[in-house]
């Protein structure tokens, strides 16, 4: 049955928990060199999708930190944290921002949402990145790009809209933010990507288990705003700001 993207309002299902603990994100090195790596912990009960940071599920749970900046310093650098978990049927995001001058005027899915206040994942479900990668890119009012390429900015291939409403979505912000708030202001959202949807774009995607690893980026930015910034996890040497460069992801590690 599909079930439609959903709003703070909505839940599913009872808070779950998630399984044994893992070690905080940290740096490690790699046949490519060091890479940022992060465990991903496996949900253990069903989870309620609400935007709720401190619900049990995630209690536990070690966040990544975005807070390297591409380019220039920007004027305003927000706090920006983001967790995972996974379990057979899906894998699990939450992100919490701590910003100001925050934004969303994106009319629809697949709209160029990182010209909002806007989190993003990047992902390859295995460790070869040159077979691709999707890109999860959502501002704070829940409206969403995915996309999957194999060369980045060349030919990039949207994921479906039947199955963006497959996608649970909570958020803490209205959809429309306009005008921009200049105040301090948290917002979060978080998502349920059923696993299903990669391996129609990914032929040797790796469902995550003990053992799989992955690689990713976790992105910040707010492109129109006006203290527009550009964060990332794991670092990225370029002076310009270019999130698309996949031989710079970091390393998840599933548990």
């Amino acid at each position: 049955m599909l079930t439609r993207v959903k709003s703070v309002v909505v839940g599913l299902v009872a808070a779950g928990l998630a399984g044994c603990a893992s070690r905080p994100p940290r740096m490690t090195q790699t046949p490519e060199g060091p890479r940022m790596t992060y465990e991903v912990k496996r949900l253990t009960r069903p989870m309620k999708i609400d935007a709720d940071w401190d619900k049990a599920a995630w209690r536990n749970v070690p966040a990544v930190r975005i807070d390297r900046y591409m380019g220039a310093r920007p004027e305003h650098i927000p706090g920006v944290q983001a967790k995972l978990l996974y379990d057979d049927h899906a894998l699990y995001a939450i992100f919490r921002v701590e910003d100001r001058y925050v934004r969303a005027v994106a009319p629809r899915h697949q709209a160029a949402v990182c010209k909002d206040s806007c989190v993003e994942f990047f992902f390859t479900p295995g460790q070869d990145v040159s077979k691709g990668y999707f890109n999860i890119e959502m501002n704070c009012g829940g409206t969403m790009l995915f996309h999957f390429q194999i060369v980045p900015r060349k030919n990039p291939v949207e994921v479906p809209a039947a199955d963006l409403e497959r996608i649970e979505v909570a958020h803490t912000m209205p959809r429309i933010v306009d005008p921009e708030i200049q105040e301090p202001t948290v917002w979060t959202v978080e998502y349920r990507v059923p696993l299903d949807i990669l391996p129609r774009f990914y032929l040797d995607a790796r469902m995550p288990a003990p053992g799989v690893t992955w690689r990713a980026n976790f992105y910040k930015c707010a492109d129109a705003t006006s203290h527009p910034h550009w964060l990332m996890w794991a670092p990225i040497e370029l002076p310009r700001p270019d999130f698309h460069q996949p031989r710079w992801f970091g390393v998840l590690e599933f548990q």
